[in-house]
Order: C-alpha cells, then sequence, then structure tokens
C-alpha cells in the first residue's frame, strides 16, 4: 500500500541550525522602574531556608503576587555581551516555530517580571529545596515539594507588600509543580496557571502505554542531578520501575482537591510530555473556574506572545487582584484547530472537551491480516476524505495482535495527515518540527484495561498487572492516541501506521527532538484486522 512517511526537508534541515547558532528569542532590557530584591530568604516549617528572588513595582503596594518554583535556579538568566543579551542554552537546543518575547529578568519557562510588575503585580520566583541558592535536598514532584511550595505562597501572602493573594504561573516543570501544591489548599492562594505540566509522571512522561521513554527523561534526570542536590535519581528510578507503583503513585497529584480557579494550557503540539496530562487535569480538577487554552504551536513562543498573555492578563486580573472583568463568562475552552504546522484554520470557544457534539466514528482496518518485522518500518491504512472534516478530541485504536519470536513487543501508533500525496508535518514535542497528528503506544504485557473507569474514548489502564503472552496467543489491545485538532479538506488522506518502534531516529534529536521509547525487541507482529478499528472524534 502506498504512503507518505516523508523526513524533514532542507530547508528545515538549514533552518533548525540556524536556530542553533542564532536562537528565535527576542530578549529585551529589564525596566528600571522595578524593585529587585535577589536571595530573600524564606523558613520552611522544617527549618531548611528556601531563597527567592522578588521583584516589586516602585511605590508601597500592596501588590497581588505571580510566583513560580522550580529546580533550574531562579538566578540563571540571559546574559548581556557586546551584541546583545545571550539566550539560555535551552532555546538553542529546542527548536521555536516563531520568536519567543521576554525581558534579561525571564530564566527558564517561567514568567517575565517586566510584563506582571508592569501590571501592578509583584512576582516571586522561588529556588525550590536543594537547588539553586537553596538550602536542604530535594525530591522531584515529592510531597516534601509540595509543603514547601505551600510554606512559599504562606510567606508570600502575609509580606507586607502582599494583598495576601497569590497566583501560580508558568512552564513545565513550572506547571506541573503547581498541581500537588494546589490540591493542599494553600489559604492565600488565589490562582493557578499550569501551562503545559504533566499530571501523571507515569502515564505521561516516564512510561506512556507502559512504554520506557529513552529520550528526554534520561537527558532531564542528568541535568536536574548535576544542578542541585536531590535524594532519588529519576532515570534510575524509571529504570527499575517498569510497573505503576507507589513510587509513580506519589508523583500524582490528587486533581480532584484543587478548587481554586484554574487557567490551563492544553497543547496539541507536546504529546511526547505535557499534553495527556494537561487534558487530563481538566477534566478532573474540582474548580468551579477554569479554563482550557489549547494550541499547536511552540511552547515557549505561545507561553510569551501577546494573545496568551492577554488571557492570563485577564484570568490574573479577575482572580488574583479582584476585578470584576468578565473573565468569569468567558466560555471555558478555547481550542485552535490546525491544518498544517504553519497554518491554523480556526480558533473558537467551546463549552467543554471533548466536545459534546463530536460523533465517533469507528474506521475499521480492512483486510485480514497483516504482518510485519518489528524492527522495521511496519504497516499502514489509509483513507481517503471525500467531504471537508475536523477531528478534534482523542483517538483510539482498538488491534488484535499476535506476535513471533518474542515475550512482548511495544505498539506503535500513530495517525497522519496526508495531502497531494505528501506527508503535512505538525509541531511536536521539542521542537520537532515535521510531527504527526497525534500518537500513542502499549506495551502489550501491559495491556490489561480497568474497564470500569474507562470510557469508548478514554481507555484506563492501571498498568500494575503484567500480562505474559503465550506463543500464538492473539490478544486485543486499546491504544489512546492523545487529543489534537485538526482540519482536512477534501481529497485529503488520513494515514494510520502501525509498527514496532518509535516513528523518529535517535540518530538525530537536534533535528527532530530527543523524543524516543524502547523499541520492540526482534520479531514478528501480525495485526489481525477483524474487529480492528480506529475511533475517531469527527465534529459537525
Amino acid at each position: 500500500m502506498k504512503r507518505a512517511n516523508s523526513s524533514p526537508n532542507l530547508v528545515y534541515v538549514l533552518g533548525r541550525i540556524g536556530q542553533i547558532i542564532r536562537p528565535n528569542v527576542d530578549i529585551v532590557a529589564p525596566p528600571d522602574d522595578v524593585v529587585f530584591d535577589r536571595d530573600v530568604e524564606v523558613t520552611m516549617r522544617d527549618g531548611t531556608i528556601l531563597r527567592v528572588n522578588v521583584f516589586r513595582p516602585r511605590g508601597e503596594g500592596p501588590f497581588p503576587v505571580v510566583m513560580c518554583a522550580h529546580p533550574y535556579g531562579k538566578d540563571v538568566m540571559p546574559r548581556k555581551t557586546m551584541f546583545g543579551y545571550r539566550a539560555l542554552l535551552q532555546y538553542r537546543i529546542m527548536r521555536q516555530p516563531s520568536p519567543a518575547h521576554q525581558s534579561a529578568w525571564t530564566n527558564w519557562e517561567s514568567p517575565d517580571p517586566a510584563h506582571w510588575t508592569a501590571r501592578g503585580y509583584a512576582v516571586v520566583n522561588c529556588d525550590l529545596r536543594g537547588f539553586g541558592h537553596s538550602d536542604g535536598v530535594g525530591e522531584l514532584i515529592s510531597d516534601q515539594e509540595a509543603h514547601d511550595y505551600y510554606d512559599l505562597i504562606e510567606w508570600a501572602g502575609v509580606q507586607p507588600w502582599s494583598t495576601g493573594r497569590v497566583g501560580l504561573n508558568g512552564v513545565s516543570y513550572l506547571a506541573l509543580s503547581q498541581w500537588k501544591v494546589a490540591s493542599l489548599r494553600p489559604p492565600h492562594l488565589a490562582a493557578i496557571c499550569p501551562w503545559e505540566g504533566f499530571s501523571d509522571m507515569y502515564r505521561d512522561f516516564g512510561r506512556p502505554g507502559g512504554a520506557r521513554e529513552d529520550g528526554f527523561l534520561p537527558l532531564w534526570s542528568a541535568g536536574v542531578a548535576k544542578g542541585g542536590r536531590t535524594v532519588s535519581n529519576v532515570r534510575k528510578e524509571q529504570l527499575a520501575r517498569p510497573a505503576f507503583d507507589e513510587w509513580w503513585a506519589a508523583r500524582c497529584a490528587q486533581l480532584e482537591k484543587i478548587e481554586v480557579p484554574a487557567l490551563i494550557c492544553g497543547s496539541f503540539s507536546d504529546h511526547g510530555l505535557h499534553s495527556r496530562g494537561c487534558f487530563e487535569a481538566f477534566r478532573r480538577i474540582g474548580s468551579q473556574h477554569r479554563w482550557l487554552y489549547t494550541h499547536r504551536g511552540g511552547k515557549w513562543a505561545v507561553y510569551y506572545s501577546p494573545e496568551a498573555l492577554a488571557f492570563q492578563d485577564r484570568f490574573f486580573d479577575c482572580f488574583v487582584k479582584g476585578e470584576d472583568n468578565g473573565m468569569r463568562d468567558v466560555p471555558p475552552v478555547r481550542l485552535e484547530v490546525r491544518g498544517d504546522r504553519d497554518t491554523i484554520h480556526e480558533v473558537r470557544t467551546e463549552r467543554e472537551f471533548p466536545l459534546a457534539r463530536t460523533r465517533w466514528v469507528r474506521r475499521e482496518l480492512p483486510g485480514e491480516r497483516v504482518a510485519f518485522d518489528s524492527q522495521g518500518d511496519g504497516t499502514s491504512f489509509v483513507w481517503k476524505i471525500e467531504e471537508a472534516l475536523e477531528l478534534t478530541g482523542p483517538m483510539v485504536l482498538h488491534l488484535n495482535v499476535e506476535i513471533a519470536g518474542a515475550k512482548d513487543a511495544t505498539i506503535f501508533a500513530g495517525v497522519r495527515k496526508v495531502s497531494g500525496g505528501a506527508n503535512v508535518p505538525f509541531e511536536g514535542s521539542y521542537g520537532n518540527g515535521y510531527d504527526v497528528v497525534t500518537t500513542g503506544c502499549m506495551k502489550l504485557s501491559m495491556r490489561l484495561q480497568d474497564t470500569a473507569n474507562s470510557q469508548p474514548w478514554r481507555p484506563v489502564f492501571p498498568f500494575n498487572q503484567p500480562q505474559p503472552l503465550e506463543p500464538g496467543e492473539v490478544v486485543p489491545i486499546e491504544i489512546e492516541l492523545l487529543p489534537s485538532s485538526t482540519y482536512f479538506k477534501p481529497g485529503d488522506e488520513l494515514q494510520l501506521d502501525i509498527r514496532g518502534r518509535w516513528f523518529f531516529p535517535r540518530k538525530n534529536p537536534v533535528i527532530t527532538g530527543p523524543q524516543i521509547y524502547e523499541p520492540s525487541p526482534p520479531c514478528t507482529i501480525t495485526i489481525h484486522c477483524k474487529d480492528a478499528y480506529l475511533l475517531t472524534p469527527e465534529i459537525a
């Protein structure tokens, strides 16, 4: 069967190299009319000293507070050189499709103090325990970290320059660190803005579908271990814990206990890291006032963009400043539909996600069976799109699988958009500009499903009871493909790829990002097509 499966072209590769030399970030000098107190000491409940930077507008105040906390070093900021400010290393490693605009006081993935102080907020940027200039030994995404964050919020809430209302904001780790502390309900916490942050370290990042992530997690784990003092090594724990256990459970927040207003960014372009956890958090948190801001652009360029900042401004002005600005009447979902990596087909508001008017369509896999080598490019199924079509929401692939020559394997599934016979690229994790519409995977031995809590569009797996395969056994599996929102015009094709290894090679992580997963062992994988189908979310 003819299928589209293209690699990055020369223009893309040259552009990527150019951004390594000159990152796509615009850095301006910090303002003069701000009070900057560096390394302010805050005592935790156990006596450990953490240190924070405080940025305040000039004047007596008091001011509402925007806060973030992370392990990346609050004082790691762009350095001034004779050629201007030097961008942080991360912007060289991970491509941005459009510029990220920020002041020189902005460290990695944090709210820009220049923006927020100009709007009358104090900004508090915190070194977590064991990192930066803070004392102690830390443990990432732990209860101890959440209790420290609680104490930092309560400290900021009673300072003479504070109104007593604190909002949390930030990207990635600065987002995911908000879940656990918000579930503890600190009295001075007024709102949270987790901008792309996973909420379940096992399912969202470390072992999605039970398959071990072998790309970014080892790099990130080594980086944080080098940059601070921690009691555990994330990579070592991931390697030692293939099943979901108490260590993984301790890194999941009790989302239902979160009650403060929340502005959650759910990105369609970060399937390899944060996407699943953001949409799951939006679905589960107990907040009466919650919003989902979706996009498929570059993570940092969008966060610092005028449109996203305007949404954040309105949210914080309402719930942290206390302004009656109509935010409570804004529809809960900002939905961005893409035609391709660079084309926004439509931006509109919705009342829920997935959309209530979704028509869930079963696209049956034709034929009787197909076999392929687990080390190769697998097999594909293609459907011609006859009329204009929008697919918005998660997808689920139902398969019947048999393997020969191994005791276990991982099935990877990806959905592509094909137009004019060519693969249509989309923005993906870590700056991968050649991502597909959506992906998912399932380690066959981890296929046991929690049927009591599953829905047709949302299979749930405990991942704690491995089920070995017997020789010649055909097993039914369901693969969760993460949410996306894509427009297909008449004549386009929807292509489903199934294989035994990840879709992008390990050899070029700078070009397509470091995301990769443990491959299947050498074996033959057979897909039995009877009763096999792809469930797609079609929007009327």
